[in-house]
């Protein structure tokens, strides 16, 4: 079983301080002085553990399971076994969550690796960069003549921070990440190894002198309350600058181009690519590994499968997928009509069973 030994420990709990935490409704209320350590999933969980069900995909892992407790919808609380305490929550994995954030707090936003609280001895700060009190840099990072940083903010070790940038407060910059050309919000959250600011991929192709590279001038403006994943590459812009909207959450890997505006409350999971100059409405959700193409629009609310090639607009809140994408019911469609075809086709081979 996992064991959380990198982050603090959880205080001991009782049922009862456990349902007037989540909000849940302690089934049995003569159980209410049981005690709770930790969580733990159904299959691993031990009688001190709390643990949640709301998928009947793991019904068989309910009923063998030994948690002290479950968090459980009332729809299958009476699939729960008798030696396990029920809690009842309208939306169990949220009120699992909600007592993971009080116990893990430490574990919701990088801290420094060094449990450094102060500025490392080798980091390298240019004498007109501004750093406000209670930042944190850690080894070996560099930061460039006139950044400002806010307080609150990490810096990991051997990140590199290029003249004239801006970082809001409470923000995270993960170790070897490379940031330039680029203005960034409050509360961001930046993985190791993420390169931000680098120029775009542009270039006029196979003139005479070869191909020729298009300067590009832009930024990269990153709103508040933003998270990237490690790996991940964000270009600056050419004439424009490239925008990532307020609370969008991006997964590893992630390659985002120039001119690329992201809305408010997106998520990006990953290994997606996003050429140039597309635009990406509000509240969007992109699946694994997606391709959009340069200069189209995605309108708000929109759901593109993992594994989809994006050629064209899609409107607002319309779920496309597939290679190339369209609407998701037409893409089912024509997936099922090209089985039956094949089946039919492999059941009567060079027309045998025809008239």
């Amino acid at each position: 079983m996992a064991q959380p030994i990198f982050f603090k420990q959880p205080p001991s709990s009782t049922l009862a301080e456990l349902a007037a935490l989540t909000g849940a409704v302690l089934v049995d209320p003569a159980r209410d002085g049981d005690v709770i350590r930790g969580l733990a999933s159904l299959d691993e969980a031990g009688p001190m553990h709390l643990a949640f069900f709301d998928n009947l995909k793991y019904a068989d892992q309910l009923k063998a399971t030994k948690a002290g407790a479950c968090l459980v919808s009332r729809r299958f609380e009476a699939q729960v076994p008798a030696h396990v305490a029920v809690l009842r929550a309208a939306q169990p994995f949220r009120a699992f969550v909600k007592l993971a954030r009080e116990w893990h707090a430490d574990a919701l936003r990088p801290q420094s690796w060094f449990d450094n609280d102060g500025i490392a001895p080798s980091a390298i700060i240019d004498p007109s960069a501004h750093i406000e009190d209670g930042v944190i840099v850690d080894p070996l990072a560099v930061i460039g003549p006139r950044v400002e940083i806010g307080t609150g903010t990490v810096i990991g070790a051997g990140a590199v921070i290029g003249a004239d940038v801006k970082i809001g407060r409470d923000c995270n910059v993960g170790a070897r990440s490379a940031i330039q050309f680029a203005l960034i919000g409050n509360n961001v959250l930046i993985h190791p190894a993420c390169s931000i600011g680098q120029d775009g991929y542009g270039f006029i192709f196979f003139g005479p002198e070869g191909h020729l590279k298009v300067p590009q001038t832009g930024r990269v403006l990153i709103q508040n309350d933003v998270e990237i994943g490690a790996g991940t590459c964000i270009d600056r812009g050419s004439l424009r600058d490239t925008v990532i909207g307020e609370g969008t959450k991006i997964d590893n890997q992630v390659q985002i181009g120039h001119n690329v505006t992201i809305g408010r409350h997106c998520l990006l999971a990953a290994q997606i690519g996003l050429a140039g100059s597309l635009t990406i409405g509000d509240n969007v959700a992109i699946g694994a590994k997606a391709g959009l193409n340069n200069h189209i629009k995605i309108g708000d609310g929109a759901q593109i499968a993992a594994m989809s090639a994006v050629k064209d607009d899609i409107p607002a809140n319309e779920r496309w997928g597939g290679h190339l994408a369209r609407p998701t019911r037409q893409w089912f469609r024509e997936t099922l009509a090209l089985e039956r075809l094949a089946r039919d086709g492999a059941a009567h081979p060079k027309g045998e069973g025809k008239e």
